[in-house]
């Protein structure tokens, strides 16, 4: 496994960062486990979670799953980057009541305490913001999290889904008060959705954020999802909201040239897509969400590959960026 530091922060990561969304709704509590331990095992260090995952009546079901791995022992909250994530809804339904999601410094309070108590740990290395909120500002924000700075509950901050202005507007108001402020961008990214390029990207480089791609395939349509439809494959990845968007010809056409250029190098189409994330610039690395082990195996070769300059620049061709702002729509 190879390793960069979050940023500009001295913290050694993963370049590949093991999502757990599906740990608990889809993946049970001893298939999760097994697939963390052969993530650490392969020398995955950087496990990413949320608050709300389990969703509906079972969120928080996914960090109870994490912290019950933690409760093994051997070694497992000290081999392991945490991060987890802050904003939605975490009251009982029916419950909710005001001040029980966004950014409150009351609600990042409670929420901290809810995530530590169900990870059975005592801190949390990655903090990360769900969402921006629009209607608290950053001073009480970077309050909150200096308290919890200083009481030693987590170490970094991260965003989640914000806009480059939102990533510039909070990392002043944390310079303003000496704090460190976000160390870490996690945004929709891959070869066929690249609008982040235009202000994320070039956000996250110029405040030295680490970033760290969600849905690196897009739902599955990077990975083969045509091969796998003429296969009679199953699974998220060669139906639902893949099959829904190949509807698009245009998006179709993209698709097939993809598989066409996979194909004529002899590699796997979803071993390209997140080999690709790991030469963009500014990507610590790329989330997968693997349901079942193999599916980790199938991710764990993409860090070893390396695409020849043939290979990207025809991917570039199939999947052209936007470029940065304001050359994407301007001069």
């Amino acid at each position: 496994m190879e390793y960069t530091q979050l940023g500009r922060t001295g913290l050694k990561v993963s370049r590949l960062v093991l999502g757990t969304m599906n740990f608990g709704p889809v993946t049970d509590e001893g298939d999760s486990h097994a697939i963390m331990d052969a993530a650490l095992g392969a020398g995955v260090n950087f496990f990413d979670t949320a608050n709300v995952y389990g969703w509906g009546e079972d969120k928080g079901r996914t960090e109870e799953i994490v912290g019950s791995w933690f409760a093994k022992g051997g070694g497992r909250r000290d081999k392991t980057v945490l991060a987890t994530k802050v904003y939605g809804n975490m009251a009982a339904d029916g419950d909710s009541w005001p001040n029980h999601d966004k950014l409150s410094a009351l609600n990042i309070r409670r929420a901290v305490e809810g995530s530590l108590k169900r990870l059975g740990t005592d801190y949390i290395d990655l903090y990360q913001f769900h969402h921006v909120d629009r209607s608290t500002p950053w001073d009480e924000i970077w309050q909150a999290i200096d308290v919890l700075v200083t009481q030693g509950k987590i170490l970094y901050a991260g965003s989640s889904n914000f806009a480059g202005w939102h990533i510039a507007q909070a990392n002043e108001a944390a310079q303003r008060r000496g704090s460190l402020g976000l160390t870490s961008e996690q945004c929709l990214y891959n070869l066929a959705e690249r609008r982040a390029e235009m202000e994320v990207i070039p956000a996250a480089e110029a405040y030295g954020l680490g970033v760290i791609p969600w849905s690196p395939l897009n739902g599955g349509l990077l990975g083969g999802v045509l091969r796998k439809q003429c296969e009679g494959g199953a699974g998220r990845s060669a139906g639902g909201r893949a099959s829904e968007a190949l509807a698009d010809e245009a998006l179709r056409g993209k698709i097939q040239a993809y598989e066409d250029l996979c194909d004529k190098h002899g590699l796997e189409p979803g071993d390209v897509g997140l080999a690709w994330l790991l030469t963009r610039p500014a990507v610590t690395g790329p989330i997968v969400g693997p349901r079942t082990a193999g599916q980790l195996d199938s991710a764990l070769r993409a860090v070893e590959l390396e695409l020849s300059a043939e290979v990207l620049a025809a991917l570039e061709e199939i999947f052209p960026g936007t470029g940065p702002s304001p050359e994407a729509f301007a001069w």
